[in-house]
């Protein structure tokens, strides 16, 4: 799409949008006032309650000393309460910064310092590990409301309110904190606009209707479970089923139930059902009514997606994003399924170009870096302006570090431009060798690092099984040795019970890389 038919493709999907993400239920609120919105359990609130719940949760906000400008950091599950406190945040003018309460100690006190919270409010009665960071930070447990049970934390008398935009595209509406390759956590300010915009482009991608009932495992603290789970579907006026902890034999249910149309997940979602399938010595898995499956989060293995359509009868959706996008980018169409690795063709209202390491675009066909300019692309990284200026460029290109080409107008990623290895002056890009991995029948799922050595790389595979295999390294290292070139084969196959993984399922490979590096010095000594 060239920047004129992007440009004006944008400014149609902006017409019309609220200020703010939590007017998304206003419409619905009218036309269908007794139609459930959220479910939490066994508690429903509908369209026509929610308005009164989040004017009333807002007022509760303002009580604890929130102000316009501040930030609120909201630690907990998906559940009601954290929904009712992401939509009071946006109607008080605050920045919402959900913290997903599995991270560590460590991890949730860097979210809460650098983000200078006024409050940190715990969503602590179906959170077992938010209750103990309460307790940590010596919240005072309270009932609020139709929130039940929240611990509220001290109010800290220094945070300072940022100013209050009348702009949408300016307003912060949430900070999400990512980390990326390195590890180290960033806050990316998402504004009313970024998350606005998608929504709306994610619906005309998924098609959904009021009829439809989603399932919100996908955490809130992630940008696909705030962006596309909750904001999206309440602006179509769809229910969303609140689910605090990702049980697959607990989605089998619901799908058998039929209490889910749409799914939303990462290949480890999938991957995680047919285990579940396997141990409970299940013939098939549910189909109930489910009619649309999407997957996002990390490369999309062709045997993966081939199992679970036949599975489900029903096409697997492939879609790629980035936090700092809101954070769609491109996604496959039912209007034209693909059967190989795409994630489709880029959204509309978008441009993207693909650029080399001079700098230049690169030839088509060719991989290159994967840039990005539209109303998605985020405010900036909060507090952090030398690396929002080495991300955004003056020309509002957003640099999203992944390696992509295209075939006419499908994108396929290659993977992160730091996770590139370079080995003997070839390009090795770990896709391609996990997708090798992940197509034999004993393994999970892979992840790839690369680990220097003297004056090259090598490639390091992690791999995790299927319960019950007994599939070695070396006959894994044989499987893969027939499929790859020599400079692409793994050095060293590892086995591991399970890969070390976010609160999404996304492999965490900084991690990995570590422990590769480890595992040499160790052999060294």
């Amino acid at each position: 799409m060239n920047s004129g038919t992007a440009r004006e493709a944008a400014a149609a999907l902006l017409a019309g949008l609220p200020d703010r993400i939590s007017h998304v239920i206003r419409t619905p609120a009218r036309q269908q006032s007794d139609h459930p919105a959220l479910i939490g359990g066994d508690i429903v609130w509908t369209y026509g309650e929610l308005p009164t719940i989040v004017a009333d949760t807002m007022a509760s906000l303002e009580g604890y000393g929130v102000r316009p400008g501040d930030r609120v950091m909201i630690v907990g599950e998906n559940s009601l309460a954290l929904a009712a406190l992401v939509l009071a945040s946006s109607e008080l003018g605050a920045w919402a910064v959900v913290g997903n309460p599995r991270l560590s100690d460590r991890e949730i006190d860097q979210i809460r310092d650098h983000s200078g919270a006024r409050r940190v409010l715990y969503v602590v009665e179906i959170s077992e590990p938010a209750r103990q960071h309460a307790l940590r930070h010596e919240a005072t447990l309270q009932v609020v409301g139709r929130l039940g049970v929240l611990g509220i934390g001290p109010l800290n008398d220094a945070a300072v309110p940022e100013p209050v935009e009348a702009d949408a595209a300016r307003q912060v509406a949430a900070l999400l904190y990512t980390s990326g390759t390195t590890g180290n956590p960033k806050g990316v300010m998402l504004t009313h606009a970024n998350i606005l915009f998608n929504a709306r482009v994610s619906g005309v991608l998924r098609q959904p209707k009021p009829a439809d009932k989603i399932y919100g495992v996908l955490p809130m603290s992630h940008i696909v479970g705030f962006s596309i789970i909750l904001i999206a579907s309440l602006m179509s006026g769809c229910t969303v089923h609140l689910v605090p902890r990702y049980d697959p034999a607990a989605l089998a249910d619901a799908i058998a139930r039929g209490d889910v149309t749409m799914l939303f997940g990462v290949p480890a979602t999938y991957q995680r059902l047919l285990e579940y399938k396997k141990v409970a010595g299940l013939e098939t898995l549910p189909r109930g009514a489910l009619q649309r499956l999407f997957v996002a989060g990390a490369p999309l293995d062709l045997a993966l997606k081939r199992r679970i359509e036949t599975e489900f009868g029903v096409p697997l959706l492939n879609a790629f994003g980035i936090t700092e996008c809101a954070p769609g980018i491109s996604g496959v169409r039912y209007e034209a399924l693909r059967q190989d690795e795409s994630v489709g063709t880029v959204l509309p209202g978008l441009e993207t170009r693909l650029v080399g390491h001079d700098g230049k675009p690169v030839a088509a066909g060719d991989v290159g870096e994967l840039h990005v300019r539209g109303p998605n692309v985020m405010r900036g990284y909060y507090r952090a302006p030398e690396a929002t200026a080495a991300a955004i460029d003056a020309d509002g290109w957003f640099n999203t570090g992944d390696l992509a080409r295209f075939d006419g107008d499908a994108l396929f990623i290659a993977g992160r431009s730091k996770e590139l290895i370079i080995r003997s002056g070839f390009n090795v890009y770990p896709a391609e060798v996990e997708a090798v991995l992940n197509a034999h029948p004993g393994v999970v799922q892979s992840a790839v690092v690369g680990r220097a050595v003297a004056g090259n790389e090598e490639v390091v595979a992690f791999v995790q099984l299927l319960p019950g295999s007994c599939v070695t390294s070396g006959e894994l290292m044989d499987y893969a040795s027939g499929q790859l070139t020599a400079y692409k084969r793994p050095t060293e196959i590892i086995v591991l019970e399970a890969l070390p993984a976010g609160s999404t399922g996304k492999i965490l490979k900084h991690k990995l890389a570590e422990a590769a590096r480890e595992e040499a010095a160790r052999r060294a000594t």
